[in-house]
């Protein structure tokens, strides 16, 4: 039996869940929910029923795992314990400071309702989060160092479209050459978060609007930006269909550690990841994981989980007897 996806809008990412579905031959897509008016969404691959996203509740019976594709700033912290209500769920929430809190809603809600949740699952939180869990459990003696990009963030990209005056905007993540070859070289640097990275947005704002305005909002919002050295370049809608179309993105999780009973072995341990797509990408690991969802769901499990909660052999959609003999 397929386990029956849902997608809960449908933008980059929902799409790239649309395309990771196709892949996956356990998984078939039953419907699309969206805020936008059902009739002008044409699903990339055919007749898949799309509905308004306040009728989703009809169609609980027809859903095993839906799976919510809005911004972390604003829709997710929302999104996610509303339909945890009447779905088993999973969303790419990505606000690293805000995730406690949102854990504590959308586990009361899926608690309370009997349905497995699951949370900031993507790459970073997500596949990073594991790296960086395993690495310090391997070599306890060490520090752990994360580097993204170069490359755009989507998050942070849609924090700077929901500014009053922006039109449109791409923010690019950039790693300090200086900090990631200190690091890669065993020195174990004392980093600031400013130290780290840089953080350059290309904005395209509405004609009349307050550009000192907006490049100080941005500049000063907490979390995203406020802790980071800022460029803020403001350009044409056309330079930015031309020059900034892509999502690439990727980065590095590296955890620098000593064994031996005098410290005198050096250990690097380096997760790295290149990625043409940063939506599709996420949108492929959410697809694992809502096979997670939809085992755990079937064990009964209820209440929200992350990925330090999922065993990895919930992930595939091979047998544990297939996974012995293929991997292990």
């Amino acid at each position: 039996m397929s386990i029956r996806i849902g997608i809960l809008g449908y933008g980059n990412l929902g799409k790239g869940i649309e395309a990771a579905v196709l892949q996956n031959p356990d998984m078939e897509l039953k419907a699309i929910f969206t805020r936008r008016d059902p009739a002008s969404l044409k699903p990339a691959s055919g007749n898949v029923p799309v509905y308004a996203a306040d009728s989703a509740a009809d169609h609980k019976d027809e859903i095993d795992v839906l799976i919510i594709c809005g911004g972390s700033a604003t829709d997710l912290p929302k999104q996610t314990p509303l339909y945890a209500k009447d779905f088993n769920v999973i969303d790419s929430f990505d606000t690293h400071a805000k995730i406690p809190e949102h854990f504590a809603a959308v586990d009361s809600a899926a608690s309370e309702n009997g349905h497995v949740a699951m949370i900031s699952v993507g790459w970073d939180p997500g596949l990073f989060s594991l790296n960086r869990m395993m690495a310090g459990a391997i070599l306890p003696d060490g520090k752990d160092y994360t580097f993204w990009g170069k490359g755009v963030s989507q998050g942070h990209s849609d924090a700077i479209r929901r500014i009053e005056g922006v039109k449109n905007g791409k923010q690019y993540t950039i790693p300090v050459p200086e900090a990631l070859e200190a690091v890669r070289s065993g020195k174990n640097p004392e980093l600031t978060t400013r130290q780290k990275h840089t953080r350059e947005c290309f904005v395209v704002a509405e004609e009349g609007a307050d550009l000192a305005k907006i490049e100080s909002e941005i500049k000063n919002m907490p979390n995203y930006f406020a802790d980071y050295d800022t460029t803020v370049h403001f350009i044409s809608e056309e330079e930015l269909q031309r020059d900034h179309s892509g999502i690439p993105h990727g980065g590095f999780v590296i955890r620098s550690g000593k064994t031996g009973l005098n410290k005198e072995n050096q250990h690097i341990i380096e997760y790295s990841l290149k990625l043409d797509s940063n939506p599709e990408f996420t949108a492929s690991v959410l697809a694992a994981y809502a096979r997670a969802v939809y085992k755990m769901a079937k064990e009964g499990q209820k209440g929200c989980k992350t990925v330090f909660d999922v065993a990895p052999a919930y992930l595939s959609p091979l047998s544990g007897e297939q996974l012995r003999a293929s991997l292990l």
